[in-house]
């Protein structure tokens, strides 16, 4: 058979290939340069901005290891919008391919505000970071709640032409009804899973071993509960679902798209190994080939039940 075509389109942006790098590892592009050609990746989503810098949480300890994964508490440290435009998003875009920006505000408003600075740029389109379990205000204050994630989504819908995504929490009852909520809203896509609201800690001293007390939990050990949550959205809305959680080779990616996600987001393996997103890129390519699957879109959302 020829070539499996790979190509993904969300809203306006089209994607070479499902495999992105999710928003938080990659950081603006800047300590991952030189790892790995990660042009040959649909699309890189950097680190979460917002519309003025912020300083993150307490430095130790910001991260903590656990049994199948991670914990981590950053806070969405970042540089502000301004400094991102002007400094870190012309370097990303040297990468070559899909760059898109990850944004988030303590109101609708200060949604609004980074999506409309963003519009003139050359981000291929802009995540909503409405699920951060790290910070005491915005993030997922809004992603816990399906009004106040259509409020969220319409503000920003309403200031740029970019395909809008906003990322999901886990942390509810009923994700399929926040990312219903989105897509009535104006969502080109949703994605998900963002972390788990999680917490370890130091039984000599009896505190906690992050500083901010607690954190989201990411790796291989949430990814059972990602795919059932991708699962549920998928059957719920029309737009496409970007899935991740765990993935940490192309099997892992291939049970999102199974399930019904278009595109996949590698994030905390690539701590493990900056060139796991190419080897699962690898891997879905080999398995289209094998299966005479002509089309990653004939894939997606094939479960048998």
């Amino acid at each position: 058979m020829s070539t499996p075509d790979l190509t993904v389109r969300i809203g306006a942006m089209t994607m070479k290939n499902p495999v992105m790098i999710a928003s938080g590892i990659f950081g603006y592009g800047d300590e991952f340069r030189g790892l790995a050609d990660y042009g040959d990746l649909g699309a890189l989503v950097l680190k979460t901005i917002t519309p003025e810098p912020r300083p993150g949480n307490p430095p130790a300890h910001r991260t903590v290891e656990t049994p199948g994964g991670m914990l981590n508490a950053i806070g969405l440290e970042n540089v502000g919008l301004e400094a991102f435009v002007r400094d870190k998003l012309p370097a990303a875009l040297e990468y070559g391919t899909n760059i898109i920006a990850s944004i988030a505000g303590d109101t609708p408003e200060q949604f609004a505000d980074c999506a409309r600075a963003l519009d003139g740029s050359e981000v291929a389109a802009i995540e909503m970071n409405i699920s951060c379990p790290n910070v005491k205000k915005g993030g997922m204050a809004f992603g816990v709640d399906a009004e106040a994630s259509a409020e969220v989504t319409a503000a920003a819908r309403a200031a740029t032409r970019k395909p809008i995504i906003p990322k999901l929490t886990p942390n509810v009852t009923d994700i399929a009804a926040v990312a219903v909520a989105c897509e009535k809203a104006g969502a080109d896509a949703v994605s998900l899973i963002n972390t788990f609201s999680a917490m370890a800690i130091d039984v000599e001293t009896r505190r906690p071993l992050l500083a901010a007390g607690t954190g989201g939990l990411s790796g291989p050990a949430i990814r059972p509960a990602a795919v059932c949550r991708v699962y549920q959205v998928a059957q719920a809305v029309n737009v496409p679902v970007i899935g991740m959680g765990g993935i940490w080779n192309a099997s892992d990616a291939l049970e999102f798209i199974i399930a019904g996600a278009s595109a996949v987001a590698v994030g905390t393996a690539l701590y493990a190994d900056p060139s796991v997103a190419h080897r699962v890129l690898a891997g879905i390519r080999g398995y289209l080939e094998r299966h005479a699957i002509e089309s990653i879109e004939h894939l997606v959302g094939s479960l048998q039940l």
